[in-house]
């Protein structure tokens, strides 16, 4: 996880990937603000801290993660309402938060641990408070990446409603996004594993800043798709984001 932190510290300014993801999420956490600025929001495997800027323009913004490097890079950035803690046992008392959010966490735990966190993300949050979520989708799409970012599973539709739902949340949204790269992304993942996935020291490359010329032209793509997302569901994608509210 060190390599993957160290990897997305360096790329999540500027890849095509990572803006793209800020344009699909933010909508949907302004949506789920409604209009307000005085929030109690937490974050939940916060990594380095980059999305916390996102967040602030909602309320009071507070984060935690396993992974002390990331922790580090966020406490550089001026950050001081974090903590080590795992989304299996969240630090804090239950109905403290009126929007949680959680990115690209949940492919990452044992099955045990996923269960806990569902139940801790819906604890911590107030009747009627919302949940953002982000997270891998599609086993088809393991690969290079899936090594790196240390992924147990990759989810679909049914799975992840299943595990919200069981731990008392109600959806409200669920769509695949990065429709547009799925067939590229298909192809690409599909001849990894067919030669070979990489060891984590040898997979960086899948995290790094691609050349303009084609790391600009993806980042439009996904702009594109992102406004289509504001309004319809997509079919199939890298990544499931749900948008769930606790009853």
């Amino acid at each position: 996880m060190d390599l993957l932190l160290e990897a997305t510290r360096r790329a999540e300014r500027d890849h095509f990937w990572f803006r793209g993801f800020r344009r699909f999420v933010g909508p949907a956490v302004a949506s789920a603000a409604r209009g307000r600025r005085d929030l109690r929001i937490l974050d939940c495997g916060c990594g380095t801290g980059v999305n916390f800027p996102m967040l602030d323009r909602y309320g009071s913004v507070f984060g935690f993660d396993l992974n002390d490097r990331g922790l580090g890079f966020a406490r550089q950035s001026g950050r001081t309402r974090i903590a080590r803690a795992s989304i299996g046992r969240i630090p804090f008392g239950a109905g403290t938060f009126d929007l949680v959010t959680s990115f690209d966490v949940l492919q990452t735990l044992p099955a045990d641990v996923e269960r806990e966190a569902a139940t801790e993300l819906h604890r911590v949050l107030r009747p009627g408070g919302v949940l953002v979520l982000n997270v891998a989708a599609l086993d088809v799409l393991f690969g290079n990446h899936s090594v790196l970012a240390e992924e147990v599973r990759r989810y679909g539709r049914a799975g992840l409603r299943r595990l919200l739902e069981g731990a008392g949340f109600r959806i409200e949204r669920l769509t695949f996004t990065n429709f547009s790269l799925f067939p590229l992304m298909l192809a690409v993942r599909s001849a990894q594993r067919a030669l070979g996935l990489r060891p984590p020291e040898r997979a960086e490359a899948e995290i790094s800043v691609p050349p303009a010329i084609v790391n600009k032209p993806l980042e439009w793509l996904l702009a594109l798709e992102a406004l289509a997302v504001r309004h319809v569901n997509m079919p199939v994608g890298s990544s499931l984001l749900c948008v769930a509210r606790k009853g």
